[in-house]
């Protein structure tokens, strides 16, 4: 596992280091640390489960945690996320109040890797350039202009003159920077969403962070984005949320 990853993952679920790379599943009282994911984070934490290293890590309330550890010491990790699974724990966590808000998978990109950006233009943006595209329809996957995890690049692929694609990271924590692409219409299946993703995430492994992709379940274009980039999976997480929490994308 990449250090930074699994820097990530005790820091957002309240663990050790170790406990993450062991084969025991664990549950843990939420405490907010630094290092932490913050990019649209439900407050305060109900209840995380990540799905990474055939096992899974719990954290969040108090109360919700004790009942997880009753219902999932035993879980089968790998199938864990099943549907007759979901719908059961959202069963559960409807005594609390609480309802799933989200699960989806992520993927990270650990080495840079050569890039053919064929015949677009490239233009790359900064935190000072980037603030022009706030309100912009067209790239709003691209750019979060969340203030706990701020816009740090972005990138274009441009042809005659007009933005066809952006690629950009936010800072969701010190450590791991997430991409999120938006592309035209007339510019979609010619390759350029994965090519702009690979170039972002080479500038995001220059900076020293690690760049992270997260996507719907069910969004198999988006997923193969990610994969045409030369991400791969990482980890499954399921987000639960007071059930009159606003729906977030994430």
């Amino acid at each position: 596992m990449h250090p930074l990853l699994l820097r990530q993952m005790a820091a957002d679920f309240c663990v050790t280091e170790a406990d993450v790379l062991d084969n025991q599943h664990h549950f843990t009282v939420f405490q907010p640390h630094p290092e932490r994911r913050q990019y649209l984070e439900i407050t305060p934490c109900l209840l995380k489960i990540a799905v990474i290293n055939d096992k899974l890590l719990f954290t969040g309330r108090k109360d919700v945690i004790t009942r997880c550890l009753e219902l999932y010491h035993n879980a089968n990790a790998p199938w864990f996320m099943e549907a007759p699974n979901l719908a059961a724990l959202d069963r559960e966590l409807a005594a609390f109040g609480a309802c799933i808000r989200h699960a989806r998978p992520f993927y990270v990109l650990t080495e840079p890797a050569a890039v053919d950006t064929g015949n677009f233009l490239i233009r790359r943006y900064t935190p000072d350039t980037i603030p022009t595209f706030k309100g912009d329809a067209r790239f709003s996957e691209a750019f979060g202009f969340c203030e706990t995890a701020p816009d740090m690049l972005g990138v274009s692929g441009e042809r005659a003159g007009k933005i066809l694609g952006m690629a950009g990271a936010s800072a969701d924590s010190p450590h791991l920077w997430q991409i999120g692409i938006n592309v035209q219409p007339e510019a979609r299946s010619q390759g350029l969403a994965s090519m702009l993703v690979k170039l972002l995430a080479n500038d995001v492994l220059t900076a020293g962070r690690l760049p992270y992709y997260g996507t719907s379940i069910s969004h198999l274009a988006s997923q193969r984005v990610a994969l045409n980039a030369g991400f791969r999976p990482a980890w499954f997480e399921l987000v639960a949320a007071p059930q009159e929490t606003p729906e977030m994308n994430n």
